[in-house]
């Protein structure tokens, strides 16, 4: 598990407290800890069913989860045990038991419905526990089902309340309903049936328009809506040993029922190989750090006395996921630049192609962290941050160069500079000698390798240092003729022009890098951008056509089962999704022209060396990304 808490027993999550729920902190910093994806198996139901041995069987112990010998309800609130996932290395298993539902002890049934609301919300697979048979007083009991849509909203709008079931759907678990001391036969009208068959056939709608049909129908119909993904394990008695039952966690593997002891097998097998990461729309994989900060948002939400809205709790984790994707990007880059760049480097473009290698691997990792930055708020900030670092990187090579090569100049021209003032070269024919020596210190200079950036500037500050010390020992030098002098002036002069345009050539080259590397800069911003929208839509697309192949499935039953009213409904619902389906095939084009239109125009102003370079507006720079 990549924790830095290591987790040998179950802690308090989500405790009650005066009615109200509270995140206990201890759990919050334990899940901060995990940077890998959750597998997050909750599980619910009545007080006093067993839901703590299958969750300790879950996490490979005995003991662990309070398992109680008596009538009343041990587990409180909700619990949490984090645990190295048993066949996937990269995946940490997160194990909520959750208060027993009915405990006639709190007298406060709408703790039952939070309990069970987070339990849903949280989870990637969502287990109900019951005893005995799926009848309809364990129907029943799970009314608590028909008040997820009061409980929890999908959307923020205000027009949200009627939302349809496959809004849920699409962020709702994986479904397993277990049932403890199971004694029938698994036979329908003398034909043996596997559990699921069992389940489904319990599910079945009642016909009749009696109000009491209705309300018996309603937590089949909720839970066939909102899970379409549905699984059954049937279990017997662990044990006819009534005193070995009350200490379960005490009992040997050969003190149980070896039924039973294959059944917990397959059931844990069942969620060790299916259970999914937990993954909100979209296909955002949720770790342990994003699964606290929803924790906190959904407690928070509760205990204000609002209502969660998925879409809310969603967009408020972005905006922390995406402000700590700016700081890993950022990171990235600088780490990566400063084990890459030795200064300082022989050219401007050296560095600009190291830094371009090193952008481009950090705006992969910001768009591996962020998710629905829509606006490109983020993805903006960084694209200015690394600018600012870029030049940074910039400066420094360039100090380097000029701290270098003053270094080796005041080293070459030290015997020149003693020279000077002993009046070495204040004699006829000195001059001559003073060209030599200084054509020696050039050539020797020009010899040094690695001098940087800087190296011409720096030589010609240099020489202009020494220019009105050439000139006096020039006008000085007694073996001169007039016109002699005045000719070795203007090729003084030619030479100093010469190297002032060199010069000037040399900035406008670094210039026109610079502004390619921004240029650069663009086209790999919006280069992953788009792959990334790409990458999304393909993944909205998947869950869209997951959801209406699951409404079919559910329209067939209906049909089945002769509600063929319930099926026109549906008939209805799907259309309307058909629809979505094609906006989102067709979508595309239209991601293409938002990033240029609102990415674009962004860079353009970060980056205003780009619109220079190419001299067009956004029309030309859409070729960048056909």
């Amino acid at each position: 598990m990549a924790s830095a808490v290591p987790m040998e027993a179950p802690i308090s999550m989500v405790e009650n407290r005066n009615g109200e729920l509270m995140v206990n902190q201890q759990a919050l910093q334990i899940l901060m800890t995990i940077t890998n994806p959750v597998v997050v198996v909750a599980m619910v139901g009545m007080y006093r069913t067993g839901k703590s041995y299958l969750m300790n069987r879950l996490a490979g112990k005995n003991t662990g989860f309070s398992l109680g010998s008596t009538v009343q309800s041990h587990t409180k609130g909700i619990w949490m045990w984090c645990v190295p996932h048993p066949s996937k290395l990269d995946y940490t298993l997160v194990l909520l038991d959750t208060e027993g539902l009915g405990d006639v002890e709190k007298g406060d049934s709408k703790n039952d419905s939070w309990i069970f609301a987070l339990a849903i919300l949280l989870s990637s697979t969502f287990v109900y526990n019951s005893m005995s048979t799926i009848n309809h007083q364990a129907l029943e009991q799970m009314q608590y089902v028909t008040e997820l849509t009061k409980l929890i909203k999908v959307k923020s709008s205000p027009n949200a309340v009627g939302e349809d079931s496959a809004e849920f759907a699409g962020f709702f678990p994986d479904f397993v309903w277990t049932v403890r001391d199971f004694t029938l036969e698994l036979k329908v009208d003398g034909h043996p049936i596997t559990a699921d068959e069992y389940l489904e056939n319990a599910l079945k709608l009642s016909k009749g328009n009696h109000p009491k049909v209705q309300m018996a129908n309603l937590p089949r119909e909720c839970i066939r809506k909102f899970f379409p993904k549905r699984k059954c394990f049937i279990f017997d008695r662990p044990t006819n040993d009534k005193s070995l039952l009350a200490h379960l966690e005490d009992a040997q593997e050969s003190q149980l029922e070896p039924a039973f002891k294959d059944q917990s097998d397959n059931f844990c097998s069942y969620i060790f190989s299916t259970a999914k990461p937990k993954t909100l729309s979209g296909g955002i994989i949720v770790n342990g750090i994003r699964l606290g900060k929803l924790l906190e948002t959904y407690v928070k939400t509760i205990s204000s006395g609002d209502i969660p809205c998925l879409e809310n709790a969603v967009l408020a984790l972005a905006q922390t996921e995406n402000s700590a994707a700016v700081e890993k990007a950022t990171e990235h880059y600088v780490e990566r630049m400063v084990l890459k760049v030795v200064f300082p480097t022989e050219t401007l473009q050296d560095l600009l192609s190291l830094h371009t290698d090193c952008e481009k691997e950090a705006i992969s990792v910001f768009m591996k962290h962020s998710f629905k930055d829509d606006t490109h708020k983020f993805q903006e900030e960084l694209v200015k941050i690394l600018e600012s670092k870029k030049d940074d990187f910039i400066r420094q090579n360039e100090e380097e160069s000029i701290k270098y090569c003053q270094t080796k100049l005041e080293y070459l021209s030290k015997t020149l500079m003693e020279a000077i003032p002993q009046g070495t070269f204040s004699v006829p024919g000195g001059y001559k000698l003073y060209r030599k020596e200084k054509e020696k210190i050039m050539n020797d200079y020009h010899q040094v390798p690695r001098k940087g950036v800087k190296a011409d500037e720096v030589l010609q500050r240099f020489l202009q240092s020494l220019a009105m010390t050439e000139e006096s020992i020039l006008q000085t030098d007694q073996a001169l003729t007039e016109q002699e002098k005045a000719l070795e002036a203007e090729q003084v002069k030619r030479e100093a022009a010469e190297k002032e345009k060199n010069l000037l050539e040399q900035q406008q080259r670094e210039m026109q890098e610079k502004m390619k590397a921004q240029l650069k800069t663009y086209e790999e911003n919006v280069n992953q951008l788009t792959k990334k929208m790409e990458e999304e839509r393909i993944q909205i697309l998947r869950e869209q056509e997951t959801i209406l192949e699951d409404k079919l499935k559910e329209q067939k039953k209906l049909m089945e089962e002769g509600f063929h009213a319930k099926a026109e409904e549906m008939k209805n619902q799907m259309k309307e999704l058909q629809k979505q389906i094609e906006d989102t095939k067709s979508r595309k084009t239209s991601v293409w022209s938002s990033i240029l239109h609102n990415l674009g125009t962004a860079l353009m102003v970060l980056l205003p060396g780009v619109g220079k370079l190419l001299g067009f507006g956004m029309n030309g720079l859409a070729e960048l990304v056909q």
